[in-house]
């Protein structure tokens, strides 16, 4: 029997060598809650730097991982699932969590944002909240959110210290909150900041980033 691992079948069996290890299955488990720069999954899988820079290697050129450059720190980066990475495999168990938070810098945009696409695909509850909010939603995301049925006119910008609680479940969606708000229990979210180019096309990039990370975490948080 002869079989050729090309064109689709190929990205298959590249994609099933590459979660064979352990050590690689358990990297793209934690990936699908959020993104880890290489120190914090150094620091979760106890590895030393070299060998962990081979796994990461490897799930990048089987397709399954995408590195992006942090947009708080240029010499950090973090890894995140390629879109469509594990489309028919099944992510590890549920989480717990009385609310879903997410938390941005500005609470203008990228959070506000993941509050309501949440709305959508969860009944478990969701608020949005930001370390330095701004005076108001940024009109780019009202206008993005609007072009796809949703509505944050009467959104206000909050303050993480107003809204908080114990058991959120806490996502932040920028890298300056991110790394602001070390060890922070829950995920983490790149998304770049569509505020700082203010076009309709960086607005509808972050909606779409979102949109999509929300449909996979959603099934896995259930109601504490």
């Amino acid at each position: 029997m002869k079989i050729e691992a090309t064109g689709e079948f190929g990205v298959r069996v590249a994609r099933h060598a590459a979660l064979a290890d352990p050590a690689r299955l358990r990297i793209v488990d934690l990936l699908t809650l959020g993104d880890f720069s290489p120190t914090e999954l150094q620091a979760e899988l106890g590895m030393p730097s070299n060998l962990l820079s081979h796994h990461l290697r490897t799930l990048e050129d089987a397709g399954l991982a995408v590195r992006r450059r942090s947009e708080a720190d240029r010499r950090r980066s973090y890894f995140h699932l390629a879109a469509g990475a594990l489309e028919g495999l099944v992510p590890g168990g549920g989480l717990g969590a009385r609310r879903v938070l997410f938390v941005c810098t500005r609470n203008s945009a990228r959070s506000q944002l993941a509050a309501a696409l949440w709305q959508q695909a969860s009944h478990v509850p969701s608020m949005s909240a930001g370390t330095h909010p701004a005076d108001r939603v940024a009109q780019g995301a009202i206008d993005a959110a609007r072009r796809h049925g949703m509505d944050l006119e009467g959104c206000l910008p909050r303050t993480l210290d107003q809204v908080a609680e114990g058991g959120d479940f806490m996502v932040t969606v920028c890298d300056n909150a991110h790394e602001e708000l070390p060890g922070l229990a829950g995920a983490h979210w790149s998304v770049p900041d569509p505020v700082r180019l203010g076009t309709e096309e960086a607005f509808e990039a972050a909606f779409a980033d979102i949109a999509r990370r929300v449909q996979g975490l959603a099934p896995r948080v259930l109601t504490a």
